[in-house]
């Protein structure tokens, strides 16, 4: 992909979890059950994998604080993504999430960017111009607080973003996390 250093493909790529890589509820997703992957999500994370990139996913997972499921039942959708993807050549490198409400003030519930921070940290990777493919306003306003290039997915609650906010239609917008991830190795991903 093209890039400001001269071409080279970025060392990592960020993604929201819910709406990106699996489908999403107003409900949450609570259970291993409702973890279900959108249509070529899978398979867009091995091609990233694949040409040598990196994927962490960043996540807001309130449904902990709320009481709705526990960090076991997190870990278990957690298994289920990795073993669905090693069945088409895939792995995510990190999973990282924010437990808390919105009300908690956290440093780590995007739009703060401490997850995001905190992935940096992991892969001594600097954020500036990194890939964040999200589908709500937290994603992007996380992805600006570290630099990072926020690109936007339809799915999920995208489309409800784009209506929300009409000033991101500016950014990169994607049907889906395969047209990102196509986009972004064939260096057409937008600025």
């Amino acid at each position: 992909m093209s890039t400001d250093d001269g071409g080279a493909r970025p060392p990592l790529v960020i993604l929201d979890r819910d709406g990106v890589i699996n489908e999403d509820s107003d409900d949450y997703i609570k259970s291993v059950d409702e973890w279900i992957p959108i249509p070529g999500s899978l398979e867009a994370i091995a091609r990233l994998n694949h040409a040598g990139i990196l994927v962490a996913v960043a996540s807001n997972q309130s449904g902990i604080g709320r009481g709705l499921f526990g960090v076991e039942t997190l870990n278990a959708m957690h298994a289920k993504l990795q073993l669905a993807l090693a069945r088409v050549g895939g792995h995510v490198d990190a999973i990282l999430f924010c437990p808390h409400t919105p009300d908690a003030g956290c440093a780590c519930r995007k739009p703060a960017p401490g997850l995001l921070l905190q992935i940096g940290e992991r892969f001594a990777v600097p954020l500036a111009g990194v890939p964040f493919i999200g589908d709500s306003a937290a994603d992007v306003g996380a992805a600006r607080a570290v630099d990072a290039r926020p690109l936007l997915v339809r799915s999920g609650k995208g489309e409800r973003t784009l209506a929300a906010q009409p000033a991101f239609a500016a950014l990169p917008v994607f049907a889906d996390l395969a047209a990102a991830v196509d986009a972004l190795l064939a260096g057409d991903a937008g600025a």
